[in-house]
């Protein structure tokens, strides 16, 4: 099974770090580090999926692809 594309990068308005998962609506994180920020969204991502489960909403299935992955 195929996981969800994480974008991380540094925010200056922010002095820090924003981890987010482009296919899960509004699922963010900040850290002070790169790895905090990836520790951070990881349990977003766990947070997002069971409360869209509970509430019944849809998941998504994971399809965000930069053009940095495609092969010419």
């Amino acid at each position: 099974m195929k996981d969800y594309h994480i974008n991380v990068f540094y925010s200056e308005e922010d002095k820090g770090y924003i981890a987010d998962i482009p296919d899960l609506k509004h699922c963010s994180a900040f850290g002070d580090t790169p790895e905090e920020a990836l520790t951070e969204v990881l349990k977003a991502k766990e947070a997002w999926l069971a409360a869209a489960k509970k509430n019944r909403k849809p998941i998504p299935e994971p399809s965000y692809h930069p053009l940095i992955y495609k092969v010419a």
